[in-house]
């Protein structure tokens, strides 16, 4: 069993160790700009950058602080080999377009690499080999037919010796990808951010978007300000301004779990790893603040608010596979991420309906948003100042998608939906306040009613209504971030019920208690 001691009581991110360079001042009047950027991640800190050095006046929002969302809770691997994933591209899109999302995320990671040398970034980047390995007999196939997809796709990279790879375990066989990444990736933004305010760019923190008007010209903010632009980027994960429905019945929204290890001996794999089984074990090594070489796991993933466990489980069962492996003696960090899927397994980049054509969007990223979220920087960029990009079709959010598979993936999407919904309002269990230890949160009867409520360390209890303000599911309560966490479609609130990950841009509706 794991040592469950050796976590800490909060999750607390590596990569957050290390926060924005500056802290920047919230939006307080109305501002004009040529290009407002909502969302201050990879997509949006890189889309702003290459904005204003084209000589245009951006506008760079944030709810929270910057680099806050989900590239502040990646594994950060820079990478074209997004699991088993080339076989199957090539069957759903065939050879021309799998190629064409390799190649766009090959320029992603060289785009990274170039911005790191010429603006002289210290940012931990590595290139190292990435693999994926196969522990048992049905997918050490799928490995090979892997390998293929290589062969036929021209990828720097096929069949790995197990010499190659330094894993305390056996396996059965590999694919590499040669000339991957990793990194720092809020050093990497802090030195993008630092280069787009020296180039005139402007960056608001605790300025929440809220909606965009129906001329697309005027962003509304939490705040009571607005923002009028030509153009509008929405690079906020998951997209808060989807009026009609477009792309929440076309999304899956998972959360996935890593934590960084100080391990009592140096045997931490050279190279970048991930399983082709399930749970997924995602490997690789990290630097700490000071320098320590960390081993740094990630994996057991589900669907946001969708578990039957609770959630620090999944915590313990990563900490246990490095315990059996790699001899943990400290984890000081762990933290979870929250990833967007699309239908047919490609990103959705470009204008989000006909009409508004001037209304951007970049989401699902399917875990690997670093070179996706930099590729989608470049493809926004290059819309805006209308010139041609060669990925533009390919990403376009109005493609047409509904081949069998993608059409399966819809159906059984929003009856999971419709069956979460369903469960909220009529299955969910409840306790009573008295119940609940320090520390903890759950659904309780109060008054007759169900609400949420969560009993702080001093006793103190806050209870609100436990309805996700974005399309009205019910919340259920994550133990392990200390967050209400929306089944439907991924809304996350703090234990006041603040929104942590949209869609929703409004809180959880308090109750006095």
């Amino acid at each position: 069993m794991p040592n469950h001691s050796k976590l800490p009581t909060y999750p607390a991110s590596l990569w957050k160790e290390q926060d924005s360079d500056n802290t920047f001042s919230p939006l307080t009047e109305d501002f004009s700009a040529d290009v407002t950027v909502i969302g201050a991640g990879i997509t949006g800190i890189t889309a702003a950058y290459l904005l204003a050095k084209e000589g245009l006046k951006v506008a760079l929002l944030e709810a929270g602080r910057v680099i806050g969302g989900t590239t502040g809770f990646t594994t950060a691997k820079i990478s074209s080999q997004h699991g088993l994933i080339y076989q199957d591209l090539i069957k759903q899109h065939g050879q021309e377009k799998t190629r064409l999302y390799y190649e766009a995320n090959q320029e992603g990671l060289s785009f990274i690499q170039d911005c790191i040398n010429n603006l002289k970034i210290d940012c931990d980047f590595r290139t190292l080999p990435s693999f994926i390995y196969s522990t048992s007999k049905e997918m050490e196939q799928k490995v090979e037919e892997e390998a293929n997809a290589y062969l036929k796709l021209g990828i720097n990279g096929g069949f790995a010796h197990k010499g190659d790879l330094t894993l305390p375990f056996s396996i059965n066989n590999a694919v590499m990808m040669r000339d991957q990444a990793q990194f720092h990736p809020v050093k990497y933004l802090n030195g993008l951010l630092r280069a787009f305010t020296k180039l005139g760019g402007k960056v608001f923190e605790d300025t929440r978007a809220t909606d965009i008007q129906k001329n697309s010209s005027i962003v509304e903010t939490e705040n009571g300000f607005e923002v009028k632009s030509k153009h509008i980027i929405v690079s906020t994960h998951y997209p808060f301004n989807d009026r009609n429905g477009l792309l929440f019945s076309r999304l899956h929204v998972e959360r996935s779990y890593a934590l960084a290890a100080k391990i009592t001996e140096e045997n931490i794999p050279d190279g970048m790893y991930l399983n082709a089984e399930k749970p997924t074990r995602s490997i690789r090594s990290a630097t700490g603040p000071n320098g320590e070489k960390l081993l740094l796991l990630g994996g057991e993933g589900h669907p946001t608010g969708q578990n039957d466990r609770d959630t620090l489980t999944n915590y313990e069962k990563l900490a246990d596979f490095g315990a059996r492996y790699f001899d943990i003696d400290e984890i000081p960090y762990h933290w979870s991420s929250q990833d967007i899927f699309s239908l047919d397994s490609l990103p959705y980049i470009g204008p989000i309906q006909s009409g508004t054509e001037n209304v951007l969007i970049a989401t699902a990223y399917a875990k690997w948003g670093m070179t996706n979220g930099t590729i989608a920087a470049c493809i926004l960029k290059d819309t805006i100042l209308n010139k041609e990009n060669p990925y533009k079709d390919l990403f376009h959010p109005s493609r047409n998608e509904m081949d069998f598979s993608s059409a399966k993936n819809f159906v059984k999407e929003n009856a999971t939906v419709a069956k979460e919904l369903l469960k909220g309002k009529i299955k969910r269990e409840s306790r009573s306040i008295e119940e609940l230890e320090y520390d903890e949160g759950g659904i309780i009867q109060l008054d007759g009613k169900k609400v949420g409520a969560y009993k702080d360390k001093e006793g103190t209890c806050h209870i609100l209504k436990p309805t996700c303000t974005h399309m009205g599911c019910d919340v259920v309560w994550n133990d392990a971030e200390r967050s209400w966490d929306c089944p439907c479609h991924a809304s996350r609130f703090s234990y006041k019920g603040d929104v942590l990950e949209g869609p929703a841009t409004k809180p959880l509706n308090r109750i006095d208690s």
